[in-house]
């Protein structure tokens, strides 16, 4: 049963960003083999390790539209902005999103940290407040998500946020267009949702 925490509703965000400290973390070749079931459940396995769209995924699980918070939307330049290696896949100069995706109702389910080159980000995100697949779906841009990275650690920041004690599960991945990289998304998915796909099943990570 996952515990929980009295959620922090007014979190004023540092112009950072909120990445995991890892208890574990593995990198393309565990994503494509995907991991033990005594690590990770094979329903988390499919929502973290597949290529879907997360937002479509939780919508289809909570039975409510997921609709977007954003919180930052930053000029990082060519800074390296501590993300991922693959962002240097991403051109500059460039701009970081930070945004909670949640239902309808108000229940935040996931964090979400994307890098884009700030010159075309208009071009893409139309309307900024709608979820990234929903923007390109409308635009009928064809896409290829390149899972990189998964993670399993600790974040304060994202307990208040959530109203969930962790460890999280995370990862990384890049966003194809015509062939070349369009933005880096990173994202962490609230425990909440064991709601709707059942226990994580976390057994001692990395052993």
């Amino acid at each position: 049963m996952t515990s929980t925490v009295i959620p922090t509703n007014s979190i004023t965000l540092p112009r950072a960003w909120y990445a995991l400290s890892p208890l574990w973390q593995g990198g393309e070749e565990v994503v494509q083999q995907g991991l033990p079931h005594t690590q990770l459940a094979p329903a988390w396995q499919m929502l973290l390790l597949g290529d879907g769209s997360p937002t479509r995924h939780l919508q289809l699980l909570t039975g409510e539209p997921t609709e977007v918070d954003v919180i930052d939307m930053s000029p990082v330049g060519m800074d390296a902005d501590a993300a991922p290696n693959q962002i240097q896949a991403v051109p500059g100069p460039r701009l970081r999103r930070q945004v909670w995706l949640r239902t309808t109702s108000g229940q935040r389910l996931a964090y979400a940290t994307s890098w884009w080159e700030a010159s075309h980000v208009d071009e893409y995100l139309q309307n900024r407040s709608l979820p990234i697949w929903a923007s390109l779906a409308r635009l009928r841009t064809e896409l290829y998500r390149d899972v990189q990275g998964i993670y399993y650690g600790q974040s304060d920041a994202l307990e208040s946020a959530f109203g969930q004690t962790g460890p999280f599960w995370g990862r990384h991945y890049l966003f194809w267009h015509h062939g070349r990289p369009l933005t880096l998304i990173y994202e962490v998915f609230s425990p909440y949702l064991t709601n709707y796909l059942g226990p994580m099943q976390p057994v001692n990570p990395g052993n």
